[in-house]
């Protein structure tokens, strides 16, 4: 649809538009939308007569009661006024808003709250279609798409209870009760429902609890390394964030309390498998984590990001199963184990922060979508969820084995790869010495996405290295990625020596 401009500041019947009739907009919005831009942008001035109802529905092929309805639609807008015996015509107050100028030629910098302004440089990656290796991505299994659009027709002809109107922000209670029996059998778990907050994610489940439990200036601990949306989520709620090392147990709590004065208000921990690095902490320093918190009242993220997919036999409860202070709150995903874009997550909650989170949560979203609630609960209580990762911890145990001896067999002596437990993802480390940001941009350039260990580092000195994902992608991709790998990283360019202080200059800052 075009408008012409009059060539001088004549009566607005000489203004006319172009309406487009295979649009899918009806040809009424199009007009009203084309008089909103020529008078808002004084292609017609202001005080100008409009043309004839008659007169423009004869021109643009119209019946005159749509061209009725759109003039009255806009004075109601205050757009154009009538005058009996005149017609209808442009609102005099647009002439006191002056000529128009482009935003950026005429506006100053405006102010922002103290949030807006940490965001002005948070950019969100790009996500398009996935490759090797980037993280987060689940296998879509055509079994798992078959099942699903099942249970979303069983739901949607009512032989399923779905509510359409608003509900509970918590959650649906019948998917709160099954989260709760799954967890307390699968993660040790201990909680009831009315503890459960379904969310979109861990990552809004960690912004609910920041906006709950912080003030600005509020210390938090982080583990060091550390999954970089967690420290941006913290950094935008104002915390002082004080990144702790991680040692081969995780967590080094002594290492923190040696370094800082004040008791932290909240430390971010995933201890079932610690991101990125992928060690377990064993039981011993989970005690001593939990009587720490106790004794100096400190609140406890527990993030059991990908516990599910390590062998059963090797997992230990979560951290949240052994506290008895009520110190923990314990996030989880389901968009990991089934989709990303399923935006389904939950927060289990010591009981006196179930009413301000779940208020946070209604203020924030009102509440997750009914119907992905309702086609999740058949799909737990018919069993397909048990299955599923059943079925995925098999399939993402055989494409680590895959890129493990791929690796190993093409990068011996530039890449080592020490014995993880299953997961989504494993870090590759690079010999000391190399710059892995410098790596990960050169792999970039040849097509194979590799994340840096430094981009999740905040203070730590540690051996350079890349963060693989291998779900989501399958073993020709791993096979043509790794290939490249093998290129790029055995040139003997020198582009990855470089001093200690290039290897930490883009480290991440608290």
């Amino acid at each position: 649809m075009q408008t012409s401009r009059p060539r001088t500041a004549l009566p607005a019947t000489l203004w006319t538009t172009r309406l487009e009739r295979g649009a899918g907009a009806p040809l009424s919005r199009q007009l009203a939308a084309a008089l909103r831009t020529a008078l808002s942008e004084r292609q017609i001035d202001a005080g100008a007569r409009l043309p004839s109802t008659r007169a423009l529905a004869r021109e643009l092929g119209l019946a005159r009661s749509t061209v009725v309805g759109v003039y009255e639609q806009l004075a109601a807008e205050g757009y154009i006024a009538g005058k009996p015996g005149s017609g209808y015509l442009a609102a005099a107050s647009l002439a006191e808003r002056g000529p128009l100028r482009p935003p950026e030629a005429t506006a100053a910098p405006r102010p922002l709250s103290r949030r807006a302004e940490r965001l002005r440089g948070y950019v969100p990656e790009a996500r398009g279609s996935p490759r090797p290796f980037q993280m987060g991505y689940a296998e879509i299994d055509p079994r798992f798409v078959a099942t699903w659009k099942r249970l979303a027709g069983r739901v949607l002809s009512g032989r399923s209870r779905i509510e359409w109107n608003y509900g509970d922000p918590q959650g649906d209670p019948g998917l709160r009760g099954a989260v709760a029996d799954y967890l307390a059998v699968a993660r040790g778990v201990r909680c009831r429902p009315e503890q459960i907050v379904l969310t979109s994610g861990t990552q809004q489940g960690l912004s609910l609890t920041a906006q709950v439990l912080l003030d600005p200036g509020s210390t938090t601990w982080v583990e060091d390394p550390c999954y970089h949306a967690a420290v941006d989520i913290l950094r935008a709620a104002e915390a002082r964030i004080v990144p702790v090392p991680v040692d081969d147990d995780g967590l080094d709590l002594a290492a923190g309390l040696r370094g800082v004065a004040d008791v932290p208000r909240l430390v971010y921990v995933t201890p079932s498998r610690q991101y990125p690095l992928g060690m377990a902490m064993p039981l011993a320093r989970r005690a001593a984590l939990l009587d720490w918190a106790a004794r100096d009242d400190v609140w406890l993220v527990e993030d059991d990001y990908e516990s599910e997919f390590q062998a059963p036999g090797r997992m230990l409860p979560s951290l949240q199963g052994l506290d008895r202070a009520g110190r923990v709150i314990y996030l989880g995903t389901f968009s990991k184990l089934l989709f990303p874009s399923l935006r389904l997550g939950y927060a289990v909650l010591p009981p006196d922060l179930v009413v301000p989170f779940a208020a946070a949560r209604h203020l924030a979203d009102r509440q997750s979508s009914a119907l992905i609630q309702a086609i999740m609960l058949e799909f737990m209580l018919d069993g397909h969820f048990a299955r599923h990762l059943k079925r995925m911890r098999a399939r993402y145990a055989e494409r680590e084995r895959f890129l493990v001896e791929r690796v190993r067999r093409k990068l011996d002596g530039v890449l080592e790869i020490r014995p993880v437990d299953s997961g989504m993802y494993l870090t590759a480390w690079l010999p000391p010495g190399w710059s892995d940001s410098a790596a990960a941009m050169a792999l970039a350039e040849a097509g194979v996405a590799a994340l840096p260990l430094s981009a999740l580092t905040l203070e730590t000195p540690r051996r350079p290295g890349l963060v693989l994902g291998y779900t989501g992608h399958n073993e020709a991709a791993t096979t043509r990625a790794v290939d490249i790998m093998t290129d790029v990283l055995h040139r003997p360019t020198g582009l990855f020596t470089l001093s200690k202080a290039d290897l930490r200059a883009d480290r991440l800052r608290a």
